[in-house]
């Protein structure tokens, strides 16, 4: 997966993390180590930005509701 693959990445965090966590109350920071340790994320951590968290913490609340 890379950066790109938001509903990707939200699909596996909601997966992984649904129960757990609610994606309203995380910060960018935390939702980046989040993403950064999937086991099929493979990509640069240098080429996150805020419009790619926020695209991906949208998709993650999309799917959880």
């Amino acid at each position: 997966m890379k950066w790109t693959d938001t509903h990707r990445i939200a699909e596996e965090l909601f997966d992984t993390h649904g129960e757990s966590i609610d994606p309203h109350t995380l910060r960018f920071t935390q939702l980046r180590d989040l993403v950064l340790a999937l086991p099929d994320f493979d990509d640069d951590p240098a080429r996150c930005g805020e419009k790619i968290l926020e695209a991906i913490q949208q998709a993650w609340i999309d799917e959880a509701a």
